[in-house]
């Protein structure tokens, strides 16, 4: 019986020694290559950098202390209200916009309906985010805008993509000369502006 059972046991391994194996699979199918790798980069680095860019703006609320007493302010953040063109006040303006009146600040932005001079200095200028992305959803509104102004002893030329600015913000609701609607509810001493590379 023995004997009957290994010869049984033989023939079973023998069986599982014949069994053939499963198929390789083939080198025909999609292969990752050097361009589907440099591809797969770049669409993470774009995601990824959107992504940086939204949770840094809500993360820090739109304005970061930058050291030597000055802070970055998200100028797009900063315009984001609803604001009554005609009847607005500085109540309407949130609180965290207002705290900055008279603090040293770093926008970015780009200038509109620069004031010049014959040498083609500025003597003031309009700052918004982005001209051509502010006003998709209607008229401009007034809180888009920063009024600058070049302090007398400061040299600012225009530049017509997005720029650095520095200098003292000031956050007041400013009526126009009939004193009906507002003109103004940031302003800006001005002491640099730099072009963005």
């Amino acid at each position: 019986m023995d004997g009957i059972a290994a010869t049984t046991n033989r023939t079973e391994t023998r069986d599982e020694v014949r069994k053939p194996s499963p198929p390789r699979p083939s080198r025909s199918g999609p292969r990752i290559t050097p361009q589907m790798i440099v591809f797969a980069l770049l669409v993470v680095g774009i995601i990824g950098g959107l992504v940086y860019t939204y949770l840094d703006s809500a993360i820090s609320g739109g304005i970061k202390d930058i050291g030597n007493g000055f802070k970055q302010v998200d100028l797009k953040a900063m315009s984001l209200f609803s604001f009554d063109q005609e009847n607005g006040t500085i109540d309407t303006v949130p609180k965290k916009w207002r705290d900055l009146d008279g603090q040293k600040v770093v926008l970015y932005g780009e200038i509109w309906q620069p004031l010049t001079a014959g040498d083609g200095r500025m003597g003031g200028f309009d700052l918004c985010y982005s001209i051509a992305k502010c006003c998709f959803t209607g008229p401009p509104q007034v809180q888009h805008f920063v009024k600058c102004r070049v302090l007398p002893d400061r040299v600012a030329y225009p530049h017509p993509n997005l720029v650095k600015v520095t200098g003292t913000l000031h956050v007041n609701v400013v009526r126009d000369a009939e004193g009906g609607k507002v003109a103004q509810v940031y302003g800006m001493d001005v002491e640099a502006v730099e072009p963005v590379r």
